[in-house]
């Protein structure tokens, strides 16, 4: 990808996500032992379990939350490059400390995509603006996680 190109693909994300909820509101209410259901301010619902039989952890929740905002930048940034997306799939792992806090010591993501236009130096720029700059939920991690990503490009 040349400066230029660069440039412009920059110019043209000046608006992307600028209109955001500065403040975030919820609520998380117990139900039963370990139980809890979270209601985010738009109305969604997430059912937390300690023993993972009626809910997700925090942990996986946290995992989902990491592959969702990379997933919405690469896909934007692909689109505005002008990538035909066919589809589009985030697996990831996180290993997690073993002792408290148990917090995650590494994620690896794994993008596996198919379409037309996409090249490894579109994903390769897309995936260096989300995480340098525009994901949220990236930027908001420890610091000392090691977060790899890797892709899989299929034409179709």
């Amino acid at each position: 990808m040349d400066d230029n190109t660069v440039e412009k693909l920059e110019e043209s994300l000046n608006g992307y996500k600028k209109e955001i909820l500065e403040v975030n509101k919820g609520m998380l209410e117990w139900e039963r032992d370990l139980i809890f259901n979270a209601r985010t301010q738009m109305g969604y619902e997430i059912e937390y379990d300690a023993n993972l039989q009626w809910g997700c952890s925090p942990t996986e929740t946290l995992l989902t939350s990491v592959a969702g905002c990379m997933a919405i930048d690469v896909f934007y940034f692909l689109k505005k490059m002008r990538s035909d997306i066919k589809s589009f799939k985030i697996e990831f792992t996180g290993v997690r400390k073993p002792d408290p806090p148990q917090y995650y010591k590494s994620i690896d993501l794994l993008i596996k995509i198919s379409g037309e236009g996409i090249t490894s130096k579109k994903m390769d720029r897309a995936i260096s603006l989300s995480h340098d700059k525009y994901c949220s939920v990236y930027n908001a991690l420890r610091s000392d996680i090691v977060v790899t990503t890797h892709y899989k490009i299929n034409e179709d």
